[in-house]
């Protein structure tokens, strides 16, 4: 009986599991970008617009710098930007990834375009 149990922990954990993020054109992820995401948010240090400023997001942790007004639900939550989250909050609308937030983003649900992103974002630092 125990190993049945042990059979279907293994089995959740596996379904649960991230899918880990696959590498993308950066270079395409520059136009999806600006068709994305360019409207809210820069990739210019320090430069702010409805959104923070994109530059060093991956590996920044959620809601952390410090001249833009995030939201509580943001701020709290804890995350730090690796490829995987960022996946995971941009392939669905931000209000189901984060209830609370203020971003205004119904997810990227091409997986091409969103791997090309991703590459983009990591280039910015």
């Amino acid at each position: 009986m125990p190993a049945r149990f042990a059979a279907a922990g293994l089995f959740v954990a596996w379904l649960l599991a991230p899918l880990p993020a696959s590498a993308g054109d950066a270079k395409a992820g520059q136009d999806v970008f600006k068709s994305e995401c360019a409207e809210c948010h820069s990739v210019a240090q320090g430069r702010n617009k409805k959104g923070p400023s994109l530059f060093g997001i991956v590996g920044r942790k959620s809601g952390s710098l410090p001249d833009y007004n995030y939201s509580d639900a943001l701020k709290n939550i804890g995350w730090t930007w690796t490829p995987d989250q960022l996946h995971t909050y941009l392939s669905q609308p931000a209000k189901q990834a984060n209830p609370g937030t203020k971003m205004k983003y119904d997810g990227l649900d091409n997986a091409k375009d969103l791997d090309d992103l991703l590459s983009y974002l990591a280039t910015l630092h």
